[in-house]
Formats: structure tokens, sequence, C-alpha cells
């Protein structure tokens, strides 16, 4: 570990290399973490109302993530066992008619191997393209990503496709997901919580 963590924090919350650059507005990088935490969790980038409330996974694609890994708000919300660190920490803004922006790509390689100095996870949640590309240097579709999920958990990494609403067909079209690979993934990431084992 390198250094405070809070000074570490308060640092990427003053964050303003992306304003005037890949958007104009206000700069709100938006993660939760702590040293303890044993999983992490790393989307694309905060929505807008995720960037207006200051909560990540505040929105309906954290309600089915959170359906998918069976956690209440209060559990999916302690920093002692999540860290959830996005890709771009910031709202990026939107395009009319296409949904948000793709995350400004100077954002990862400043902050998350900063993050990582601070925090030790066991298991990692990539959920999404951008994180999957990252982490595990892929260019693969996110379908053969996710259907090749045990080939990564050695390394500690579970890649998932993205819990928005836009991706309900995605979803539809591939059963496969919730029969066979939602169980896998909702033990994986219970045996973290306090309650299991007797933790």
């Amino acid at each position: 570990m390198k250094g405070d963590y809070n000074a570490f924090a308060a640092e990427v919350r003053a964050c303003r290399l992306c304003q005037g650059r890949y958007f104009e507005h206000d700069p709100k990088p938006v993660f939760l973490a702590s040293p303890s935490a044993r999983v992490l969790i790393v989307g694309q980038a905060p929505g807008r109302k995720v960037h207006e409330t200051g909560l990540p996974w505040n929105d309906p694609s954290g309600d089915t993530l959170r359906e998918w890994l069976q956690l209440s708000r209060e559990q999916f919300y302690n920093p002692q066992v999540f860290a959830i660190v996005p890709m771009a920490l910031c709202y990026p803004g939107t395009i009319k008619g296409r949904g948000d922006l793709p995350p400004p790509p100077i954002c990862a390689p400043t902050w998350q191997p900063r993050f990582r100095e601070y925090i030790s996870p066991e298991l990692t949640l990539l959920i999404g393209r951008y994180a999957q590309r990252y982490f595990l240097q892929t260019r693969a579709p996110v379908a053969e990503v996710v259907a090749q999920w045990q080939a990564y958990r050695s390394d500690g990494y579970f890649p998932l496709p993205h819990p928005s609403p836009r991706n309900r067909k995605w979803l539809r079209d591939r059963p496969w997901f919730e029969d066979q690979v939602l169980p896998e993934l909702r033990a994986a990431v219970q045996a973290y919580l306090p309650e299991a084992a007797g933790r």
C-alpha cells in the first residue's frame, strides 16, 4: 500500500483532466472504495443520474446488477467489501439518440493503476467491453468473453455484459447467461460477504 488512501481519494475527486478536452460540463468523479475491499466492480462510466446523485450504479442498470448479484443496496454499497471504480470516473456526456459517450481514453490509464496501489481485490467484475479490453487485453466480442468466463477466473476476473436496459435483447438472445453464468457469479461474489462462512 502506498501512502494515505484518504489523501489519494481527495486527489481523485479533484481530477479535472477531461474538462474542456473530452467534455465541457463540470467533472464529478464518482467511485466507492476502501483499502479493505475484496471485490472490485469496474463498469464503463457514470450515467447522468449517477453524475447527479454522486452514487455509483444508482440507476436502472445498477438495479439489474444488484439483481444479478442478489445483493441488497446496503450490501452492495459496503465499501469494506466492494470497491466500485469505473473505467471513466466522470459522466462523459451523451450522443443525441445514441446514449452516453464512451469513456475518455485518458481516465483508466491515469487512475486504474493508482487505485491498485491501495486496493488489492481478490475478485474483479469486468462489466462491458471497455473494462474487458483494458484488463484482459482482448478485442473479442463481449458475448465471447462472457461465454469463456471460466478462463479468466484463475486471474481473479469475472467478465459480464453491461446490465443496461439497452442490453435486454442481448440477454434474451443468450439465455445461457442467466442459466449458467449468473449462479456462478452469485456464488463467487457472495462468498465475500461478511455473513458468509461465519465472517
